[in-house]
C-alpha cells in the first residue's frame, strides 16, 4: 500500500517537543521504511549515523529515550485511533460496509488514523496491488480473478465538483501508455460531510463464471426475482420503493444467463432491486451503442426528497470517460454526486455495457423536477458523442450556450474551416475560428446563429424559405453592426450560409450518434479557389473524435470509406485543412473510374482524432468512428417513423448511396455497417457496404484491379511500343511489393499471360528494392508473392550479373529505393503501389535520363495519383511518355464492387456463396472486357486525334458520364412498361449466373433509381465504346436519349442484317468484309448520324 500525505499543518508533533529539547528533534521515518531499525544507534558525534537527539555520553539514556518516544507515539496513535474508530463506524453510510471488503476496510481506518493523528488535511492516495488476483475476502473468491488495482481517494469534505476534480487525477486513461480499463467505481460520502471516500477499481474482471457460480453468489437477486414473478412481494419494499414490474427477462434462466455475463463483485454488492433495474437498462442498449437512462427518487429520507438516483447503461463505451462525462455533466446541471457506483456487464461481440448509478442531490438552487430530469436524460445521451471542442465550449466556457447550440456552433466552424483557410490559413485555422466566434463579446451571436438553424429544422414548426430569408437578413445586420472585426464578420456570414445551404439534418433525432448534414455542394465553394466541378451532395458528420464527409457525384453513387490517424498536432491541423479537398478529390476519381456501372463517384475521408492514444484506445475510438458516422449517414436517407417525425427534408428526394471499405476499415466494420443498415431499414442493407467476408469478391484474392491493369499494358504494349508481349520479350519495372493487392496479383498475371517474356528488371516498396537488368528470377518472385513476403526477401543467391538488393535499413538503401522508379531503365513502368504525387511537377525531370529520353517510354498507373496531372502533361510534352491514367488503369476493382451491389440486392448471401466460383469467373471476363474496350478506344482516339492519353481519358469518362446522366433525366419520363424494354441492356451488363438466378425479380428487388441507372450507363458505355467520343459530343444534350434510343433500334435490325447474311450464297471472304462494315458503322449509318 502506498501512501501520500500533503498539506502538513504547523503544530505537529506537540507532545513530542515538550518531551524532548529543540535539539534532540529530528523527522520520523514512515512505518514500514527499510530503514528503520531499533538497534542502538552509535554515539559518536563523528559518525555518519549520529542522530543529533541522541544523548552522546549515556547509552542508557539513549535507551530511555527511545523506548519513551516509541511508548509515546502508541499511546498517541490508540488514542486517535480509539477516536477514529467510532467516528467512522457512524459517519459512513451503511452501504459502505456492505459493499467494501473488510481488508480494505481496515485500509482505510489506518490511513484515516495515520493522517489525523499528523493532524494534516484528510486528503490522501491509496494503492492496493493485489498480485495474486484474489481478494481477501470471501465476497471475491471466484478462483479465476486476473491481477487489479485498486486506488482509493480521499479527500476533505463533499464539496460539488469535487468527485469530478478526482477524476480528472485518475491515471491509466486512454492516453497512458500503461492504460488500464477501469472496471469497477465506488463512491461515498460520509454522512457529516467531513470527508468522501472513493474506490477506482483497474484491470479486467472475469466474465466466466458459471451457473453453479452465480446460482450461489446472486441467490438473494434470484429468490427476490422469484418473488416479484410470483406476486408474493409486498407492493413496496422497505424504503417505500416500488418494485419494478413483472417480466419474463426476470425469469430464473435468464436471470442466470445474464449474472454469467457480470463480474462477481457486482452480483455480491447488488441490492436484488437495484440489479433488476439495471438489467432492463442493459437490456436496451445491449447490442447497441445507445445509452439508456433512468431518473428516481431516492426514498432514503421520507423528510426530504431532494435526492435522486440515477441508473445509466452507456454500451461500448471507455469507462473512464463514461464516468468523467456524466459527473461534468452533473455538476454543470448543479447537481452534486453523493454516492455513485460503476460496473462493466460483458456484451458478447459489442464489447461491455457499463452501468453507473449515482445519488445526486440538487445544489445552488437547482430543481429536480420533470423538465430538469428530460432535459439532463436527453444531455446524456448525448454526452457520449460529443467532440471535445464542443465539451470545451459548453462545460467550461460557455456552459449557459446548452449542448444542442454547442455541438451547432463547433460542427459549423469545421465547415468553415476548408474553406476559408484557402483565404488565409494562419487567420482561418480551425482554433482561430472557433475562439473568435465564441469570444465573450461575439458568442452571443453565435447563439443566435445557432437559433436559427434550430428553427429552420424544428419538426413541428420549420421556418419556410421566406421566413429564413427575412431572419438571415436581420441577423446579418445586426453582425455588421455589431462585429467590428471584418475577419470575424466573414465568419458570421458563411455560418448563416450554411444554415441556408442545409437541406436536412438528423439534430433532433433523440438518439443519434453524431450530428450529421445533408448540405447543398455550393456552400464550400470558395472564392480563392479555380472554377472545378460541382459534387452533387455533401455529407458532413461531426461526430466524437472525428469529424467526417461524404461527397458524391451522382445521385446514386459508390465509393470507400477511409480513415485518417494523424500522428501530431501538427499534422492534424494539416490534415483537417485539406480533409474536404481530399474527399473531393478521390471522389471525382472515382467519378471517371465508374463510368461503366450504374453508381457515381463517391468517397468518405473520416478525420479521427487518437493523437497520443495507446493503441488499443486507437483501435476503439477508430471502431467508434466507422459507426457514428455511417450510422448518422443512415439518419439521412432512410425513411423510417422515426425520420419522417423528427427529420425536416428541404431536400425532397431519397437518396441511394453505397459504401465501400478504404484505408484502415476492417472486416468487423464491414459487418457491423451491414447490419446496422439493416435495423436502420436501409432497402437493400446487404448492399451498404462491399467486400464482405463471406458474400463479397475479395480484391486481392482474386486480383481483380490487377486484371484490368494487365489488359491496358498489353494494349499499350502493342500500340506504344508495336510489341506482341504473347511473342517478344518487353521489360518493366515496378512500386509496390510483392505482398501488396496490386503488385503481387500483377507479378502473378505477367507470368501467367507471357511467361519469360515479361522481365521485371527493377522492384520497390517500402522495405527496400530488388534489381536486375536481365530479369528477376520469377520463381523467386512468386515464391514471394505465395508468402505474402515484401521484396526485401528476395534471395540475393537468386539474382543475376549486375543483380542487387537494397533494404532501407542502411542510407544508401533507403536512397535507391526511393530513386528505382527513376533510375531503372524499362519498356513500362508500372506503379502498383506508393505515395500519391510521387511524380510531380518540382521532380518529373528525375523520371528523364540525361539525353532528355524517359527511363520507360509507357506508364500504366496501377496506383491512385502517383503521378500529377501537371507531371503527366510535362512528361508527354517533354519526352513522349505516353500514360494510361489512374482513372481508365485500375477501374476493374471499382467494377466488381459494383457487381457486388449488384448480388447483394439480387440474391441471398447463400445463393451468392453457393455459385460464388461461377460468378467470380464471369467478373473477370466482364473485367477484361471493359478494359479492352476502353483501351483499345483510347490509343484509337490517340492515333486519329493526338493529344496527351491522360486528357483523351478524361474525355471518354465525361462523354460517358454525360451521356448517363442525359439518358437518366430522360428516362425519368418514360413509362415502367417503356423502361422495360430497356431492362436487357441491364441484364447483358450483369455476369450471366447473377441474371440468370434472380433476374426476374430486378423489379421487386432493387431500387428504382437503380435500375434507371443502371440502363443509362449501359447504353452510353455502349455508345462511346462502339462509336467514339465525337459522336457523343457533338450531340446536343436535349437530343442524346432520343438518338441513342434510335441507336439501340437500328443496332437491333443491323444484328438481324448480320443474322441474314449468313445464309447468303457468297464467298466467305466477302461475307466478313461485309458483316465488319454492318458493325463498325451500321447503326451510326441507319440513324443518319455522321
Amino acid at each position: 500500500m502506498i501512501l501520500r500525505l500533503t498539506s502538513v499543518r504547523p503544530g505537529r508533533s506537540a507532545t513530542l517537543r515538550k518531551m524532548l529539547p529543540q535539539h534532540q528533534t529530528r523527522t520520523l521515518s514512515r512505518v514500514g521504511d527499510s530503514n528503520f531499525s531499533t538497534r542502538p544507534p552509535p554515539n559518536n558525534p563523528n559518525s555518519s549515523d549520529y542522530r543529533s537527539w541522541q544523548a552522546s555520553q549515556n547509552i542508557d539514556i539513549q535507551r530511555v529515550t527511545q523506548t519513551a518516544m516509541i511508548h509515546e507515539l502508541t499511546q498517541q496513535q490508540t488514542r486517535c485511533i480509539e477516536k477514529v474508530v467510532p467516528w467512522f463506524l457512524n459517519t459512513m453510510p451503511a452501504p459502505y460496509f456492505r459493499q467494501v471488503p473488510e481488508s480494505f476496510r481496515l485500509d482505510h481506518i489506518k490511513a484515516i488514523s495515520a493522517i489525523k493523528d499528523a493532524n494534516m488535511d484528510m486528503h490522501m492516495n491509496l494503492k492496493t496491488h493485489l498480485p495474486d488476483g484474489r481478494q481477501e475476502s470471501a465476497h471475491y473468491s471466484h478462483p479465476h480473478f486476473v491481477q487489479l488495482q485498486v486506488l482509493t481517494f480521499i479527500r476533505p469534505g463533499t464539496m460539488p465538483g469535487l468527485l469530478l476534480n478526482m477524476i480528472k487525477e485518475l491515471p491509466f486513461t486512454q492516453r497512458s501508455t500503461e492504460y488500464m480499463p477501469l472496471s469497477r467505481v465506488q463512491i461515498y460520502s460520509a454522512e457529516d460531510d467531513s470527508m468522501s471516500l472513493n474506490m477506482f477499481v483497474y484491470g479486467e474482471e472475469p466474465k466466466n463464471l458459471t451457473e453453479t457460480d452465480v446460482t450461489l453468489t446472486g441467490s438473494h437477486i434470484l429468490e427476490y426475482a422469484n418473488q416479484l414473478m410470483t406476486g408474493t412481494l409486498p407492493p413496496e419494499d422497505e424504503f417505500g420503493r416500488p418494485h419494478p414490474t413483472p417480466d419474463d427477462m426476470f425469469s430464473k434462466d435468464n436471470l442466470i444467463k445474464h449474472m454469467e455475463k457480470c463480474p462477481e463483485s457486482y452480483i455480491v454488492r447488488s441490492d436484488p432491486r437495484r440489479f433488476l433495474t439495471q438489467m432492463e437498462l442493459f437490456e436496451v442498449v445491449s447490442g447497441s451503442d445507445n445509452i439508456a437512462v433512468s431518473i428516481e427518487d431516492s426514498y432514503l429520507n421520507e423528510h426530504n426528497e431532494k435526492h435522486y438516483w440515477v441508473d445509466i447503461a452507456l454500451a461500448n463505451t471507455l469507462p473512464h470517460f463514461a464516468l468523467e462525462q456524466t459527473s461534468q455533466l452533473l455538476f454543470l446541471h448543479n447537481f452534486d454526486v453523493m454516492r455513485a457506483h460503476l460496473d462493466n456487464v460483458y456484451d458478447g461481440d459489442n464489447g461491455y455495457v457499463t452501468l453507473l448509478r449515482m445519488l445526486i442531490s440538487p445544489v445552488n438552487g437547482a430543481k429536480g423536477d420533470e423538465a430538469t430530469f428530460e432535459l439532463l436524460k436527453q444531455e446524456l445521451k448525448r454526452s457520449k458523442w460529443l467532440s471535445p471542442s464542443t465539451m470545451e465550449l459548453v462545460y467550461e466556457k460557455q456552459p449557459w450556450l446548452g449542448i444542442r447550440r454547442g455541438e451547432i456552433i463547433t460542427a459549423m466552424c469545421t465547415i468553415i474551416h476548408p474553406v476559408m483557410s484557402k483565404e488565409n490559413s494562419i487567420l482561418f485555422s480551425k482554433g482561430n475560428i472557433i475562439d473568435t466566434v465564441t469570444k465573450n463579446r461575439y458568442v452571443n451571436h453565435a447563439a443566435a446563429i445557432a437559433d436559427l438553424f434550430l428553427e429552420r429544422f424544428n419538426p413541428k414548426h420549420p421556418l419556410s424559405d421566406k421566413e429564413l430569408e427575412a431572419r438571415s437578413a436581420d441577423l446579418r445586420a445586426i453582425v455588421d453592426n455589431e462585429v467590428e472585426e471584418t475577419h470575424a464578420q466573414e465568419l458570421f456570414f458563411k455560418m448563416i450560409d450554411i444554415i441556408k445551404h442545409t437541406l436536412k439534418t438528423n439534430v433532433y433525432m433523440n438518439n443519434r450518434y453524431a450530428l450529421g448534414l445533408r448540405l447543398d455542394p455550393k456552400v464550400m465553394i470558395s472564392s480563392a479557389e479555380p472554377p472545378r466541378d460541382t459534387p452533387y451532395g455533401i455529407i458532413y458528420v461531426h461526430g466524437r473524435r472525428f469529424d467526417g464527409y461524404h461527397v458524391r457525384f451522382r445521385d446514386i453513387a459508390r465509393g470507400g470509406l477511409r480513415l485518417v490517424t494523424p500522428s501530431s498536432p501538427e499534422q492534424f491541423a494539416l490534415e483537417a485543412a485539406h480533409q474536404y479537398d481530399e474527399c473531393y478529390g478521390l471522389a471525382f476519381a472515382q467519378q471517371l473510374k465508374n463510368k461503366d456501372i450504374p453508381e457515381g463517384g463517391s468517397k468518405a475521408v473520416v478525420l479521427v482524432d487518437a493523437i497520443g492514444m495507446s493503441s488499443s484506445s486507437k483501435d476503439f475510438i477508430m471502431r467508434k468512428a466507422v459507426k457514428g458516422f455511417t450510422d448518422t449517414v443512415l439518419d439521412l436517407i432512410v425513411e423510417t417513423e422515426e425520420t419522417k417525425r423528427e427529420v425536416v427534408d428541404y431536400l425532397g428526394k431519397k437518396e441511394v448511396l453505397y459504401l465501400g471499405p478504404d484505408e484502415q476499415v476492417v472486416a468487423d466494420d464491414i459487418n457491423w455497417v451491414v447490419k446496422r443498415a439493416g435495423q436502420r431499414g436501409y432497402d437493400t442493407p446487404a448492399a451498404f457496404m462491399s467486400s464482405k467476408p463471406r458474400a463479397g469478391i475479395n480484391h486481392k484474392e482474386y486480383g481483380v484491379t490487377s486484371e484490368g491493369i494487365n489488359v491496358y499494358l498489353d494494349v499499350a504494349l502493342r500500340h506504344v511500343l508495336k510489341k506482341n508481349p504473347k511473342e517478344e520479350s518487353f521489360t518493366i519495372k515496378m512500386t509496390g511489393g510483392p505482398d501488396g493487392d496490386v503488385a503481387g496479383n500483377e507479378l502473378k498475371i505477367l507470368h501467367r499471360e507471357y511467361g519469360e517474356n515479361a522481365k521485371v528488371v527493377g522492384i520497390a516498396d517500402g522495405t527496400g528494392c530488388a534489381e536486375d537488368p536481365n530479369g528477376l528470377n520469377w520463381a523467386e518472385l512468386l515464391r514471394l508473392v505465395l508468402n505474402n513476403l515484401p521484396i526485401d526477401h528476395f534471395d540475393p543467391l537468386k539474382l543475376g550479373d549486375g543483380g542487387v538488393v537494397h533494404k532501407v535499413d542502411t542510407e544508401s538503401g533507403v536512397k535507391a529505393r526511393n530513386n528505382m522508379h527513376n533510375r531503372v531503365q524499362a519498356d513500362a513502368f508500372l506503379p502498383a503501389g506508393g505515395r500519391p504525387n510521387t511524380i510531380n511537377v518540382q521532380n518529373y525531370k528525375q523520371f528523364l535520363n540525361l539525353d532528355g529520353t524517359p527511363s520507360a517510354p509507357l506508364i500504366v498507373e496501377g496506383a491512385n495519383l502517383f503521378v500529377t496531372d501537371e507531371a503527366r502533361q510535362l512528361l508527354f510534352e517533354e519526352a513522349g511518355v505516353i500514360i494510361v491514367k489512374d482513372s481508365s488503369a485500375n477501374k476493374a476493382g471499382v467494377i466488381t464492387s459494383s457487381y457486388e451491389i449488384c448480388a447483394a440486392m439480387l440474391l441471398s448471401e447463400d445463393e451468392f456463396f453457393e455459385n460464388k466460383s461461377q460468378i467470380v469467373n464471369e467478373v473477370l471476363e466482364k473485367l477484361h472486357q471493359y478494359a479492352r474496350l476502353e483501351a483499345e478506344l483510347l490509343f484509337r482516339e490517340f492515333e486519329n486525334y493526338g493529344g496527351s492519353l491522360p486528357q483523351l481519358s478524361k474525355v471518354v469518362s465525361d462523354a460517358v458520364n454525360s451521356a448517363t446522366d442525359a439518358l437518366a433525366s430522360a428516362l425519368e419520363s418514360f413509362s415502367e412498361n417503356d423502361k422495360d424494354k430497356l431492362l436487357p441492356l441491364f441484364r447483358a451488363h450483369l455476369p450471366k449466373t447473377m441474371s440468370d438466378l434472380a433476374f426476374d425479380h430486378v423489379r421487386e428487388r432493387v431500387p428504382s433509381q437503380y435500375i434507371t441507372n443502371a440502363i443509362s450507363s449501359c447504353l452510353a458505355s455502349k455508345l462511346v465504346y462502339k462509336e467514339g467520343t465525337k459522336f457523343v459530343e457533338t450531340l446536343p444534350k436535349e437530343k442524346l436519349a432520343t438518338v441513342a434510343l434510335r441507336y439501340l433500334e437500328a443496332e437491333h435490325k443491323v444484328a438481324l442484317l448480320m443474322k441474314a447474311l449468313e445464309g447468303t450464297d457468297m464467298p466467305a471472304q466477302e461475307k466478313e468484309a461485309i458483316a465488319k462494315l454492318l458493325d463498325s458503322g451500321g447503326a451510326r449509318t441507319a440513324i443518319g448520324v455522321f
